[in-house]
């Protein structure tokens, strides 16, 4: 027995050995006491994260239809493009960037919408402000919103880069007042709390690019009324910040597009587009051409972040398209090409208690030109191009197969997947017609070039290829920049399967095909909609039209719906506007989206509308639930 065993058997006995001596008769149970005071109340814990929605027992999706239309009688002349609608006057506003008035039509009954009056924007807005000389200093109406039977609407001046307007309207048309916003207001919104309104500042360089007013995002604060609103309720969100040398310089992504041309970040920013959260704190603006998305928080009007949104690789398998327009046939495969996401209109929603954004992903590149008589007035008017009157000041696009003729070389990792040699990739019928973004991928090259023309010159070397847009829609995660899904090569294989040879075609006269060397079908508005307890994301395809259905009420799995197109593909649409009647070439090009619900529709039925600036036409939809089995 070793030395610690021997040392726990005496311990134990003797431990036994004392629990006995003190061991006695147990004594008798007493009474209970009583209850004492109860303590306080602990601290309330996290409350639990909302569960998913609900699963209908009968399964239900959408249906659209078509139901009618309002023409204006102008082609190609941007005579319907955004749309708002009022529940109590039952009254869609129209932007007329023709006229440069809103259209107010009467939707009582909505398969014949009948226009009743427009506002006369620029007497209006020149009556109230005295900074403003007259009504010629008002250029066309750029968008409108209604919120609470107020009307708002976002007027660029005729020098359009001055300082444009938001003015304000009673749905019954009577003006109340009008504020200065920044340059070129492109988009206004209101907060879903209905106490601001948002304009995003585009703030675009004139055509030889010798002026460039910095982009902004103008918040009016009508919390107290619309009636009564000065310039002290107005705040201008800039960019200067985010400068060279500015506080947050460091802040700024380096997948932030900015133009090789640009005198600043604050002037080559370019806001778009804005969607705002349901709980009105946060506001998103789109910056098209920078590629990117800017996060502003409303509690006080200031930035929180610039995020930078990438690119799409179209030689992944889902990403296909068609890259030209030269090649006879439908041919959605993969290139050797990254896609700019460059969204146009954005909107947002919730899930689980997160915010996501959707995005229409049209893409847009920068081309700044004037008249010119000849290319010798041209080039005296510092233009390095000149092509039938138009003199280039900056063109910041290429096609693949013309950039080996500047001298610059392509050198791709993986061309042999797609092509033998540079030059058999770069023939019309492959992807040689592709518009390529001529300062990306690129290295080695001459940057004064680049910042005087926007073209590539001899030394430069692309070893990446990247081009405008994704010809998609994407839903990212708002709170963390995630993209979470994108719909691929959807749009193009379901247009190619509904409307064959019409495929990619133009928004000004039928043919299919001439799209496909520059940004396909161009999804360009959005619109999410609540509608029988699903969500449902619409979006317009500017050039081939129609509007696609989407099913998002999970934002990680999305899945396609409908697809419908009024556009009458069998007609010659340039003689019917040569004949002085085009009513038969339906709609074309899709610019703005708007959702009535069931509940505000004058029918009882939800609806879609649609204005459509080449046909001038503003479209009315049914959107009927029916059961999915």
């Amino acid at each position: 027995m070793t030395f610690d065993s021997t040392f726990k058997q005496l311990t134990l006995a003797a431990l036994i050995s004392s629990l006995v001596a003190c061991s006695g008769d147990d004594g008798a149970k007493g009474e209970k006491g009583d209850t004492g005071a109860q303590g306080p109340q602990g601290e309330q814990g996290v409350a639990g994260s909302n569960g998913e929605n609900g699963v209908d027992a009968t399964p239900n999706t959408i249906a659209i239809k078509f139901i009618g239309r309002y023409e204006s009688g102008e082609f190609d002349e941007s005579a319907a493009e955004i749309v708002a609608y009022d529940a109590a006057t039952e009254q869609v506003f129209v932007v007329n960037a023709n006229s440069g008035m809103v259209d107010v039509l009467d939707i009582s009954e909505p398969s014949l919408p009948v226009l009743v009056s427009s506002l006369d924007l620029g007497t209006d807005i020149a009556a109230a402000l005295s900074s403003v000389a007259s009504a010629d200093a008002l250029g066309a109406a750029n968008s409108v919103a209604v919120k609470n039977g107020v009307v708002a609407v976002a007027v660029e001046a005729s020098n359009k880069q001055a300082n444009g307007y938001i003015a304000f309207y009673q749905a019954d048309g009577t003006f109340l007042s009008a504020v200065e916003a920044g340059a070129l207001p492109d988009m206004v919104t209101f907060s879903p709390d209905g106490n601001k309104v948002l304009a995003a500042n585009e703030g675009e360089p004139n055509g030889d690019y010798s002026v460039d007013p910095e982009g902004s995002v103008t918040v009016v604060d009508i919390s107290a009324g619309v009636a009564s609103v000065t310039s002290a309720n107005v705040t201008h969100i800039t960019f200067t910040d985010f400068n060279v040398g500015g506080s947050r310089e460091n802040e700024l992504a380096n997948d932030v597009r900015i133009s090789s041309k640009s005198a600043s970040v604050a002037q080559d920013l370019e806001p778009e587009y804005i969607a705002v959260s349901a709980d009105s704190q946060t506001a998103w603006v789109a910056l098209q051409e920078n590629n990117a998305l800017v996060e502003i928080d409303l509690a006080d009007n200031s930035i929180s972040a610039i995020l930078g949104l990438g690119y799409k690789n179209h030689a992944v398998l889902g990403n296909e398209l068609d890259a030209s327009n030269k090649d006879d046939s439908i041919n959605i495969t993969n290139w050797p090409v990254r896609g700019l996401f460059m969204p146009d209109s954005i909107d947002a929603y919730q899930f689980g208690g997160v915010n996501y954004l959707i995005t229409a992903n049209e893409g847009d590149g920068r081309e700044y030109l004037t008249d010119a008589a000849d290319e010798s007035a041209c080039t005296a008017a510092g233009g390095f191009d000149f092509d039938d009157g138009d003199c280039f000041h900056y063109l910041d696009e290429i096609r693949l197969k013309d950039i080996e003729d500047t001298g610059a070389t392509v050198n791709l990792d993986d061309l042999a997947r797609f092509a033998p040699d540079f030059d058999t990739l770069a023939e019309d019928e492959n992807l040689g017609r592709i518009k390529i973004v001529a300062n990306m991928g690129v290295s080695g090259c001459d940057t004064d070039t680049f910042a005087t023309t926007g073209q590539p010159s001899t030394g430069c070397e692309y070893e990446a290829l990247y081009t405008y847009g994704a010809r998609s829609f994407s839903i990212w995660n708002a709170e963390t920049g995630d993209l979470v899904f994108d719909s691929g090569s959807d749009f193009e294989r379901i247009t190619a399967q509904r409307l064959g040879d019409e495929f990619n075609a133009t928004n000004d006269e039928n043919g299919g095909d001439d799209r496909s060397d520059d940004k396909g079908p161009e999804p360009e508005a959005i619109e999410i909609a609540q509608i029988g307890g699903k969500t449902y994301a619409f979006i317009g395809l500017e050039r081939v039209g129609g509007i696609m259905a989407y099913d998002i009420t999970h934002p990680e799995s999305a899945r396609f719906v409908q697809y419908i197109n009024t556009r009458n593909f069998s007609v010659d649409i340039e003689d019917l506007v040569d004949g002085g009647d085009f009513s038969a070439v339906g709609d074309l090009g899709p610019e703005s989206i708007l959702f009535i619900a069931a509940e505000d529709s004058p029918s009882g039925v939800a609806l879609l509308v649609v204005g459509n600036e080449v046909s001038g036409t503003t479209a009315i939809f049914e959107v009927n639930l029916v059961s999915a089995n």
